[in-house]
């Protein structure tokens, strides 16, 4: 259960800064390395930080890559449900 709240915490933070530094037009976080937070098990807090920062809204692929692996982790969590696992 920690890791799950580090995780969210981690992806809060890299959404915060990777729109801060866009804002000063500094070095940014790869998108790689935010799909890996949210694929991690942070996907709540990227959905989250999207809408607080207002950040990755209209960037297509982006979006595209996170649905995926919310809808990937959806399914995950559904088979594991159907067999008792949770």
């Amino acid at each position: 259960m920690f890791f799950l709240w580090a995780i969210n915490g981690l992806t809060i933070a890299l959404f915060g800064w990777d729109k801060l530094c866009a804002r000063r037009k500094r070095l940014r976080v790869p998108e790689r390395r935010l799909h890996w937070c949210a694929a991690l098990g942070g996907s709540p807090a990227a959905l989250l930080s999207r809408w607080i920062f207002r950040h990755k809204t209209r960037k297509q692929p982006f979006s595209r890559w996170l649905w995926g692996i919310i809808m990937v982790q959806a399914g995950l969590v559904g088979l594991a449900a159907s067999n008792g696992l949770i």
